[in-house]
């Protein structure tokens, strides 16, 4: 009887040590298959604790990025001429309206409309209002040489702001008579000049001066060689 007792406890205490010994070789695999998935697939939190490499990853991103954009717009050029012609147009003439567009290339309404629409869209040109009229232009213009360039393109505009800039400041009554305008012409010509913010009014005691803002005064002698002998359209 007291020998099957010792057998018995020696063989529950087999089982024991085996249970015992299999767990911990079950518990080292898991680690170690824990560690090799932290090698291969790094998650968003560990890729967080090396910031270089996340600003890397970044700055990889925005110049893949910058990069299918230009692919995309040289496509939208490439894929038909009719479009690139247009497209070429706007930057030999910056300032452009859309019917000297139609004009000066022979195009149909509808067809500039199209190929306008699909330029713009692919970031490639640009447009600022003129009264009525949309003015275009290739994407390197900023906004305000954008409504610099549109004032040069209307003649009387033109000349006011040509005589202003090369006598810094002029008087309302000297530059009415010198353009031969008159005073109430001159007066609603400064007026959208001011409200586009690109003519300044003062006072010289009693008599009322114009000068240009100091931003437009820097950027006209490059926006009229841009312009060059364009029209007026």
């Amino acid at each position: 009887m007291t020998l099957k007792k010792t057998l018995l406890a020696l063989f529950l205490s087999f089982v024991v040590a085996f249970s015992f010994l299999a767990f911990v070789q079950a518990d080292k695999n898991g680690a170690a298959d824990f560690n090799l998935n932290q090698l291969h697939s790094p998650t968003h939190a560990s890729l967080s604790a090396f910031p270089a490499f996340s600003t890397c990853t970044d700055q990889f991103s925005s110049n893949q990025s910058l990069e299918d954009s230009a692919a995309e717009a040289q496509n939208v050029l490439a894929n038909n001429s009719t479009r690139a012609g247009i497209y070429d147009f706007i930057v030999a003439n910056p300032g452009v309206q859309f019917r000297g567009i139609c004009a000066g290339l022979g195009v149909a309404v509808g067809t500039a409309e199209f190929h306008l629409g699909v330029l713009k869209r692919a970031g490639l040109i640009s447009f600022v209002r003129d009264g009525k009229f949309k003015r275009f232009f290739a994407k390197r213009f900023s906004h305000a040489e954008m409504k610099l360039l549109s004032a040069l393109r209307h003649n009387t505009s033109r000349a006011i702001i040509a005589k202003i800039a090369s006598t810094k400041s002029a008087g309302h009554s000297e530059l009415a008579s010198g353009l031969c305008i008159t005073s109430q012409g001159l007066t609603w010509q400064m007026s959208r000049l001011r409200q586009q913010g690109i003519i300044q009014e003062g006072y010289s005691g009693t008599k009322v001066t114009y000068r240009l803002t100091e931003d437009y005064q820097a950027m006209l002698p490059r926006l009229l060689s841009c312009l060059g002998k364009a029209g007026v359209l």
